[in-house]
């Protein structure tokens, strides 16, 4: 499904500033929803856990969900409008929410609203050559930041004022504008009916690809959610109010880095670029392990914000390029889904050893399943 090419700059700028808006509204919520899950609602770490967990999860059969069926119906855009809509109506439902098992429907809802991710990216991909696909991921993601540094910005000055519930709400407005900017403004060519789509098996997916979306499994089962270290520097001594800044602290330095840590793997491939990330990781691993000074525990969250920067549109870029062309979405909605139903474990579990065995253990184990994902990554080999 390629776009024609004098409408691609068009439609990844409507892109970008669709991410900006939808991260926006993402991210008045994110800096205090741990906080907001176990002090408000009075939930523990294994329940904060598992709503991570169930949502990353949820993202990985939506986007697997909305992969394949981009592709068989050969659509993109109703799927990322739908999307967002999602995403803004769930935040209705937190804000709503006075126990934390009343949650559990609105995070099935919100992350549902993944469905647009692979579409989104197949197009993205559609539209972009080997030389500037990198980059383009790259944009997608610093916009993606961009918008959520605004975001934590309006958190933090409005958190005290309006409150928890009402900044829920409010934090709707965006993605409701980002789905409303698709519908609108992206132009999708009608499918010319030829083309039968027949599903796409294991053995097309070929050694190369399964074996990094193994590594990435792996890795994946020992990235528990952001919200461990958001608890952990609470813990650390930062009052609740400077929350919200370790996390914009993160973000920013994500945004920061997006495009070039793209452009970089434009250059010199996406492998060295994946390593870095891993690298990235493993430091802010053996940064908690080490200690708690303060000025440690910043430093870490700028760490984060690098290697989310390496990973994520990277990773995305891999999966494109190692993919048969016409599978593209089906691709990114399988790897997305296999690598999300290990965030269920993997935050649940980090959950339950931080309960019963300390802050440390679930670090300990991450570290060991990162050297493995490097151990693999070695044999992965790039098409560029």
């Amino acid at each position: 499904m390629d776009v024609a090419k004098p409408h691609a700059a068009k439609t990844l700028r409507t892109f970008a500033l669709a991410s900006f808006l939808n991260d926006l509204g993402s991210d008045i919520v994110y800096p205090i929803w741990p906080l907001f899950v176990t002090q408000v609602l009075k939930a523990n770490m294994a329940a904060l856990g598992f709503l991570d967990g169930l949502g990353e999860a949820l993202v990985s059969l939506s986007q697997a969900a909305s992969g394949y069926l981009s592709d068989k119906l050969r659509r993109r855009k109703i799927f990322i409008w739908t999307g967002y809509f999602c995403g803004g109506l769930s935040r209705l439902g937190y804000a709503a929410s006075s126990i934390w098992q009343h949650l559990i429907p609105f995070r099935v809802l919100d992350r549902a609203g993944k469905i647009r991710a692979a579409p989104r990216d197949a197009l993205i991909a559609d539209i972009s050559d080997d030389d500037n696909r990198g980059r383009h991921f790259g944009l997608l993601r610093t916009m993606d930041n961009l918008g959520a540094v605004a975001g934590i910005l309006i958190c933090i000055a409005f958190v005290s004022l309006l409150g928890y519930k009402l900044l829920f709400a409010l934090a709707a407005l965006p993605s409701l504008a980002a789905g409303l900017l698709i519908l609108t403004r992206i132009r999708e060519q009608r499918p010319d009916g030829r083309r039968v789509y027949k599903g796409l098996s294991i053995k097309e997916l070929g050694p190369n690809l399964r074996l990094y979306v193994l590594l990435n499994a792996i890795f994946a089962l020992g990235a528990f959610s952001y919200s461990f270290l958001l608890i952990y520097a609470k813990g650390a001594g930062f009052k609740v109010v400077f929350i919200p800044v370790l996390y914009l602290v993160s973000t920013a330095t994500a945004s920061l880095l997006s495009y070039p840590f793209g452009r970089l793997s434009d250059q010199i491939g996406r492998k060295p670029v994946l390593f870095i990330a891993f690298g990235l990781w493993v430091a802010v691993c053996l940064g908690i392990l080490i200690g708690r000074n303060t000025i440690l525990v910043a430093a870490l969250f700028v760490l984060y914000g690098a290697h989310k920067a390496a990973l994520d549109p990277v990773q995305k870029t891999l999966v494109c390029e190692l993919s048969p062309l016409s599978f593209r979405a089906s691709c990114l909605g399988g790897f997305q889904m296999i690598v999300g139903l290990c965030a269920l474990p993997a935050s649940f579990l980090a959950g339950i050893l931080w309960d019963r065995m300390g802050m440390s253990a679930p670090f300990i184990l991450s570290l060991a399943l990162t050297a493995a994902a490097c151990g693999l990554l070695v044999f992965v080999k790039e098409r560029l």
